[in-house]
């Protein structure tokens, strides 16, 4: 149970903490600054958990079932902690409630599949959603450790709200899966 993936997963979860600790102070840049620093460890946490579980034949049902709890964990600490900073504002606010409220009812639909021992696959453009949601959240902590280029903070938004349409489009893909199997 306790793999080297098992514990990086771990870590991205117990590392959260942290990420909201610093992100706390809306003014600190020092804190975005290491929010973003540990934003990206925890990328790199999360790629190479699942490159060593599958490159060593240590696929895991711990793995498997905490990994994808570790992202969403992230995704929302940091949308929660962006709004409460003022950093997504506005009408920036739906595309962080949309991306938050496909979260949670994919996560749910994913338990009823799994329940009907139905595999609902990652599809290819949920994969360009997650990457441009990543990359908008990632820019953002980074504006808020350089307050100098605003331009960045433009940019990061622009991309949140593209993740938020690839989030509308995944997620009635996958809500399309998942009528199938109810009655």
């Amino acid at each position: 149970m306790l793999t080297l993936p098992n514990l990086l997963t771990l870590s991205r979860i117990v590392a959260v903490p942290l990420l909201v600790w610093s992100l706390w102070w809306p003014h600190w840049t020092t804190g975005y600054a290491i929010a973003f620093a540990l934003y990206c460890l925890m990328g790199i946490t999360d790629y190479f958990d699942g490159y060593l579980a599958r490159a060593q034949g240590a696929v895991s049902k711990l793995g498997i079932f905490l990994d994808p709890i570790a992202d969403k964990i992230m995704v929302a600490a940091v949308i929660l902690m962006l709004v409460a900073t003022h950093d997504i504002s506005g009408l920036s606010l739906i595309a962080g409630m949309i991306i938050l409220l496909r979260e949670i009812a994919v996560s749910g639909l994913r338990e009823f599949m799994a329940q009907l021992q139905v595999s609902v696959p990652v599809s290819q453009l949920a994969k360009w959603k997650t990457t441009l949601q990543l990359v908008s959240m990632g820019g953002l902590i980074l504006a808020g450790a350089l307050p100098g280029w605003p331009w960045l903070q433009t940019a990061s938004i622009a991309a949140l709200w593209g993740a938020a349409v690839l989030t509308l489009i995944t997620g009635w893909d996958y809500l399309r899966a998942g009528l199938k199997h109810m009655d």
